[in-house]
């Protein structure tokens, strides 16, 4: 009879605990749910279109060409962009004119931290006509000349169809100031990253051409500040400016590879959409 008793005792603190258990496994469950959810509620995604312009640092340019017993440097070269929006836009394509896009998501409960995957259609075309320094090695004897760029057959250089940044940017956003019950809202963005650099190289050098390419040509680092006007909650027009410095190497040419480095600043508008994710 006494056994009886503490089998049945024993078996009912075991039920109890069994069930508390139970329920508290399945209020972290609910909780851990919650919290999910309310990452995935206060998540926003963002894309954004628009044009760009560029001023590049002066640089040297070194060809290496073995077979040829040439490894020369340009030394000081200047470049500019070439905008192709600012004449007869109507009459191309969106993506012939230096241009740029932006996918990101902010992805925290403020929505001010997120992460952006952004793409620079950039030219870089060295300037015609330029006196400029050569040094090294011609043909297997040591030089130290001036030289002058194109029209010339010594050196044309281009990377036209873009110098072509890829960045992976880490973003900030701070709130300036918010009218009409957010109907309005005005935004600071503040952006740092890099990656790599996918150029188009094309050239002329000691009058020999290359076979134009795209490639994988370097890596680049960048920071960026914009201003954001937000309206009706979903649509915005930013306008941005960056710093970029970015190395290329192993671009191809005849029989042979190039290299330089560079820095850029850049100045951007785009227009884009935004919107939260819900439950």
């Amino acid at each position: 009879m006494i056994k009886n008793r503490v089998k049945k005792r024993i078996f009912t603190v075991a039920a109890i605990l069994y069930s508390t258990f139970i329920f508290s496994q399945s209020k972290t469950d609910s909780a851990s749910i919650s919290s999910q959810s309310k990452i995935v509620k206060n998540g926003e995604f963002y894309f954004s279109w628009g044009y760009n312009t560029e001023w590049y640092t002066r640089s040297d340019i070194n060809i290496s060409q073995p077979a040829l017993n040439n490894n020369v440097t340009f030394v000081n070269i200047a470049a500019h962009d070439h905008e192709g929006w600012n004449s007869g836009f109507f009459e191309k394509q969106l993506t012939i004119p230096q241009y740029n896009y932006r996918i990101g998501y902010f992805f925290n409960k403020k929505q001010d931290w997120g992460f952006e995957i952004n793409f620079d259609h950039t030219k870089y075309v060295v300037g015609s006509n330029q006196e400029v320094r050569m040094k090294g090695t011609y043909e297997g004897r040591s030089v130290d000349t001036v030289v002058s760029t194109y029209p010339s057959n010594t050196i044309a250089w281009q990377l036209n169809n873009g110098a072509n940044f890829l960045e992976f940017n880490l973003v900030k956003k701070i709130k300036l100031l918010d009218v009409c019950k957010s109907k309005i809202r005005f935004d600071a963005l503040l952006k740092l990253g890099g990656g790599p650099n996918f150029p188009h190289v094309q050239n002329t050098i000691f009058g020999m051409n290359n076979d134009p390419h795209f490639q994988f040509g370097g890596w680049n680092a960048d920071a960026d500040a914009a201003v954001r006007l937000t309206f009706f909650k979903h649509y915005f027009i930013e306008l941005y400016d960056k710093v970029v410095y970015a190395r290329y190497w192993d671009l191809r040419l005849y029989d042979g590879v190039g290299k330089q480095a560079f820095g850029c600043y850049e100045l951007a508008l785009v227009v884009g959409a935004t919107f939260k994710f819900h439950k």
